[in-house]
């Protein structure tokens, strides 16, 4: 009888456990999503192509977007605003790409250069969010659904929209 209250106590303390560690877990990646919704809600961006809106190319899933890049980023670039092949963007980039349907914004992709993030996936942290924050790719993901199309040549630091448009 003894040794079944210990391990029936020994089995709630593991479930807790688990509740507590999967509690944390959530906490962070909303806290990592809120953070890159944060920054790309923020100033300091130039868009690629004076803010044109460029149709889809096969073989992008992203359809329309306009493209733009925050300071760090748009250091990298060259007189033509595009990185050049075998250039790699440096840590604290971040592009946000802006879906369109139609003429109303949809949805935002994210990439921020950052190597030393838990979520970076490549080097990068990859997101995607609904202008009204709802998460619809999560930077725990570690671009797991992106770094396969992204991966293309020439290489451009797993950018592609410069060898698209």
């Amino acid at each position: 009888m003894k040794a079944k209250k210990i391990i029936h106590a020994v089995f709630m303390i593991s479930v807790f456990a688990l509740i507590v560690s999967s509690c944390k877990k959530d906490k962070a990646e909303e806290d990592a999503n809120q953070a890159l919704i944060d920054e790309v809600n923020s100033s300091g961006y130039t868009y690629y192509q004076q803010e044109t809106l460029l149709s889809g190319v096969s073989p992008s899933p992203h359809g329309s977007f306009k493209l733009r890049f925050n300071n760090v980023a748009k250091a990298a670039l060259d007189s033509t605003g595009e990185l050049p092949v075998g250039n790699s963007f440096p840590t604290g980039s971040i592009i946000v790409k802006e879906l369109f349907v139609g003429t109303t914004l949809d949805q935002f992709a994210v990439m921020k250069k950052d190597a030393s993030n838990a979520n970076a996936g490549s080097g990068w942290v990859w997101a995607e969010f609904k202008p009204d924050g709802t998460v619809t790719y999560s930077a725990a993901n570690k671009g797991s659904g992106c770094i396969g199309c992204h991966s293309g040549t020439p290489n451009r630091d797993l950018t592609r929209t410069f060898d698209l448009h």
